[in-house]
């Protein structure tokens, strides 16, 4: 029966999600149904759905309960149903890793892998792979190689996507499949050709000489699969880059003859991937151009907006390569896809001319609020750059970014016209006041504690030099009267340097200071005390030294020492002279008044990169008793740039021990990652005795994880160990 929706029903949002409001006790208790004879399969189908649906929100099953529901959804392989033998499959892959003897399905899946149901088999093969561990696989090792040349595409496909996985698992097993991949890889099938070729790369990325043999042989030969020439295309880009050739190299050559490709993702590869080479030249730039401007007038809008945004990557460093496409671009403007249409203004905005740059503002106001805050966020950072190269249309650009800040947005958003705004006053002295009030009308209704606090700063740095400083006063007081703590200590140290730089403006300032000395806040009210002590004794020289100049040493070394100072019970007061210097000047806090001089203060060095992570170990209770931390290596790049989850690693070397300190940032937006780890694979005679996971990794905030190693205690290579040779590399028998 089909349930009718009216309009009504449809607003409200009813009937949107039937799975919405599933509790994990009703569908467990729901699926013992399995154990009925006979099996209702359009049932037990229903109850399998919602069970993968909880799975996949989060929802956390405990292992008896797991158990449980996986034994009993193993009965149903009696059932001959095809859709719910199928969505056991899928279920045994989801449950595989929170159940118990998850192995007492492999007869069954066995014996639909081998079977003559063409249906059944590439999915048990995939579901087999996902319980087998190292010691099973050797058993089906014949059924494996047999599977990859399978003349059903669909079962081949299944066997080498799952050979991919295990390669992580057993790379020695996997790899004496070799010879069956091989065959695979002159499939006819688009899809098998390219899992193949996967499998193959895989099997060789850490054998560059194989590579390129592997490289050399299909481009020789070629492929009929456009996914495998992509592929192929991105291997050929990485061993370019790898090996630092030239673009005389046959590799390059490859690439370009991809251009000429009949299949579009093919030539749009191949395009990207010369416009991403490094030190290339406009001339050789120029065929990759030619490719993407016909994409710009494709019918096709995946096509329109691959091209136009990685033109927009070419134009940031070789603009004049794009500008002969500025008449296509032109044209996307009034493009019905607003990302397609955003990419291309701004595109122009980086190779127009200073005469095109009014036209081109018009064309943006008039769609820019239809778009989203990451396109937002593009434009604003496409105007900062124009208004670098045509200073003389500041104005323009001024009142185009205030009328922005008025619109709705997101931080990332209003950080961006912000930075933008303060970069025009500092490049354009005359365009200083038009942004000035631009910012203050912005804090009267800023929710963003940062944003507030970096515009009070830039306030108190540029108002007192204007030629009506008292204007600004208002807008400052007001953050202290109607504002967060952090706002208001910000807005109490924007107004003692109005009245430390403006005799006129002084009792004014001493007034409101007396105010802000009642603040509920205890930072307020000292800064208040302090400022206004200050003040009171009209001296310049103090001016500049508390309030100008604020805090000249470094703030680790600060840290350092007044810890350290803690540890030893003196009866001597700490001296500020002992603490290091910031290693560079403090930028911001320029001022025309004379800084204190401090060429008398003893030039130590700050706080070593060792030293701070000799700290931070320390502080991690696995880590206590490893004695001092001999040497910290460089940070390596695990990953590359464009994955899911960047991944940096630092080699910590102890006397007997290793640990490996992973730096990872998770880019994506919509995932929470928790208790985050990388698994080791320690060779002989290593052994890893701890993982310290990484309890959150939010989006875009880096995070970091560690792995203890024992050294062997027979390697004389070892760096660090008592009587071992010091001046050796770190050991390499240990991988992640």
């Amino acid at each position: 029966m089909i349930k009718k929706f009216d309009k009504k029903d449809e607003e409200s949002g009813s009937g949107s999600n039937p799975f919405q409001h599933l509790e994990k006790s009703a569908v467990l208790q729901e699926a013992r149904i399995f154990n009925e004879t006979p099996i209702n399969p359009r049932r037990c189908l229903h109850i399998l759905t919602k069970i993968i649906y909880l799975l996949n929100q989060g929802e956390h099953f405990g292992t008896m309960e797991a158990t449980e529901a996986f034994f009993a959804m193993t009965r149903l392989f009696q059932s001959n149903d095809q859709t719910l033998r199928r969505m056991c499959y899928l279920t045994i892959k989801e449950m595989a890793n929170i159940s118990e003897d998850v192995i007492i399905v492999t007869s069954s899946l066995t014996k639909d892998m081998t079977g003559k149901e063409d249906v059944y088999r590439g999915p048990a093969i995939r579901a087999l792979c996902r319980i087998t561990d190292t010691t099973m696989l050797q058993a089906i090792e014949r059924y494996m190689k047999q599977a990859i040349v399978d003349k059903v595409p669909s079962v081949s496909s299944s066997a080498l996507v799952s050979s991919l996985h295990m390669v992580k698992m057993s790379y020695d097993v996997v790899k004496r499949w070799v010879n069956e991949a091989q065959e695979a890889a002159s499939s006819d099938n688009i899809m098998v050709q390219y899992h193949a070729l996967g499998l193959l790369y895989h099997l060789r990325k850490n054998d560059r000489l194989a590579v390129s043999k592997m490289l050399n042989k299909f481009t020789k030969s070629g492929l009929k699969s456009p996914f495998a020439y992509c592929m192929l295309i991105r291997i050929a880009s990485k061993l370019l880059e790898e090996t630092e050739a030239g673009h005389d190299s046959p590799l390059f050559d490859f690439i370009e003859s991809c251009l000429r490709n009949k299949h579009e993702m093919v030539v749009y590869e191949a395009a990207s991937a010369i416009v991403h080479m490094p030190n290339c030249t406009a001339r050789e730039l120029a065929p990759a151009v030619s490719v993407l401007q016909l994409f710009c007038s494709s019918p096709k809008a995946a096509l329109r907006y691959a091209a136009v945004r990685t033109l927009n990557k070419v134009a940031m460093k070789h603009p004049s390569a794009v500008t002969a496409c500025n008449l296509d671009l032109e044209n996307l403007i009034t493009d019905s896809n607003r990302s397609i249409a955003t990419l291309a203004i701004t595109t122009l905005l980086k190779t127009g001319s200073e005469s095109s740059v009014d036209r081109l503002m018009k064309q943006i106001s008039s769609f820019v609020s239809e778009i989203s805050d990451e396109f937002k966020v593009v434009v604003v950072q496409a105007i900062s750059a124009l208004c670098q190269k045509y200073p003389r249309k500041h104005s323009v650009m001024m009142n185009f970014l205030s009328n922005m800040l008025r619109d709705d947005g997101g931080f990332e958003y209003k950080r961006a016209i912000v930075d933008c705004i303060i970069s025009i006053i500092e490049e354009n002295p005359e365009s200083k006041e038009t942004g000035l009030a631009h910012l203050c009308e912005f804090i009267e209704d800023c929710e963003h504690t940062v944003l507030a606090t970096k515009i009070l700063h830039l306030l108190g740095k540029e108002g007192p030099r204007t030629p009506s400083p008292s204007k600004y006063i208002r807008f400052i007081f007001n953050r202290v009267v109607l504002e967060s703590e952090a706002v208001r200590a910000a807005a109490v140290s924007a107004l003692a340097k109005f009245g430390a730089q403006n005799d006129d403006l002084l009792p004014s300032v001493l007034v409101l200071m007396q105010r802000c000395m009642m603040d509920s806040d205890d930072e307020v009210r000292d800064r208040a005390t302090f400022y206004m002590n200050v003040l009171q004794q009209k001296q310049k020289a103090l001016n500049a030294a508390y309030i100008f100049n604020g805090l000249s040493v470094s703030v680790p070394g600060l840290e350092k020492s007044l810890h350290q100072y803690t540890l030893e019970p003196t009866e001597k007061p700490f001296d500020m002279k002992s603490v290091p210097l910031a290693n560079t000047p403090i930028t911001e806090q320029k001022t025309e008044f004379a800084p204190v001089a401090t060429s008398k203060l003893p030039e130590k060095p700050g706080p070593t990169r060792q030293d701070i992570y000799q700290e931070q170990l320390a502080a991690i209770p696995e880590f206590q008793g490893l004695g001092s931390l001999f040497k910290t290596s460089e940070a390596v790049q695990l990953t590359e740039a464009e994955t899911e989850y960047v991944v940096r690693c630092v080699k910590h070397t102890f006397a007997r021990h290793m640990v490996f300190q992973f730096d990872c940032t998770n880019t994506l937006n919509d995932q929470l990652l928790q208790k985050v780890m990388v698994q080791m694979e320690p060779s002989e005679a290593y052994e890893v005795l701890h993982y310290v996971p990484a309890a959150n990794l939010p989006y875009s905030q880096p995070g970091s994880c560690y792995s203890l190693v024992r050294l062997p205690e027979d390697d004389p290579t070892a760096a660090g160990r008592p009587g071992g040779d010091r001046s050796r590399p770190h050991p390499e028998g240990v991988k992640a």
